[in-house]
């Protein structure tokens, strides 16, 4: 049953990102969460912080969609330590844009984070991406 909540935990996520839904974040993380994006030229801070920078800069690519792969799951302490690969396409536009667009990124890498049991279910205290690659047209 963990397992399911925690992989529910990753759609969430995926979903909030790629719907602008910010404040659907409240549901993935803790309130004293720490999320690190700067393998991919992003920004390490809290979630507040980091719902104001995401709303910025995914502003520029309305078209997203973020794919996330079998999840590794381990528990240890009381938390489950989380390594799931993901995929990610970035979009200038929502409409259908010709191959070799100007603003097309599309990349990959891993999702690390670190899980703990709430009153409301699993939660991600600590989320560091780690992007092994990149592509820009």
């Amino acid at each position: 049953m963990d397992r399911s909540e925690i992989i529910d935990v990753l759609a969430r996520y995926t979903y909030a990102i790629d719907s602008g839904r910010w404040d659907d974040l409240d549901e993935v993380f803790t309130p004293d969460a720490v999320i690190d994006y700067r393998s991919a030229g992003g920004i390490r801070g809290t979630l507040p912080e980091v719902k104001s920078w995401l709303a910025s800069v995914l502003s520029h690519w309305p078209g997203r969609l973020h794919l996330v792969g079998a999840a590794v799951i381990g528990f240890e302490d009381g938390e489950a330590v989380v390594h799931a690969p993901f995929t990610d396409t970035l979009a200038p536009s929502r409409e259908l844009i010709p191959a070799g667009t100007e603003g097309l990124l599309q990349g990959g890498g891993w999702y690390h984070h670190r899980m703990r049991r709430t009153e409301a279910g699993w939660r991600s205290r600590e989320l560091v991406e780690e992007q092994t690659w990149r592509t820009a047209q």
